[in-house]
């Protein structure tokens, strides 16, 4: 194998990576999964008691896969225009899951150290918590720019 053909397939392989989409049916699969884990999440907060922390976990985790379902779902009429505007919201909830992941531990510590006397300890953001402000940003962005197109 020479190396042009070699070259020829790794760019197909990627390609085929950075075109993967899932059915628009898949759509409406990701939402039902999303609505069911919000609502298990607020009945194992006030109805539920014991120690139900891996169910916390499991739905959290439950609700990633839902959003990012959304986020990978074809239109159904896709075309070019779709396709950069995805790659758009990709790019920008990026940019805004990096500068949030950054800034707001911060501000939770300001806010904590002012509203509590006593303070409170600095802490990192959670990987739930990044990856859902990125997933949900990615898709409020994609709507409103395929709405404005």
């Amino acid at each position: 194998m020479n190396k042009e053909k070699l070259i020829d397939c790794e760019r197909n392989r990627f390609q085929k990576f950075i075109n993967f989409r899932l059915s628009h049916r898949f759509m409406p699969i990701g939402i039902a999964v999303v609505l069911l884990s919000i609502t298990a999440m607020f009945v194992r907060a006030f109805a539920l008691d014991g120690d139900t922390l891996w169910l916390k976990h499991i739905l959290q985790k439950t609700m990633l896969v839902g959003l990012l379902i959304m986020s990978l779902s074809k239109d159904k009429e896709e075309d070019e225009m779709t396709i950069s505007l995805r790659a758009q919201s990709y790019a920008i909830a990026f940019l805004i899951g990096v500068i949030y992941a950054l800034v707001m531990p911060y501000v939770e510590f300001g806010v904590s150290n002012v509203v509590n006397s006593e303070g409170q300890a600095f802490k990192d953001l959670g990987d739930f918590q990044v990856l859902l402000f990125m997933l949900m940003i990615q898709l409020l962005f994609y709507h409103n720019l395929k709405r404005y197109r």
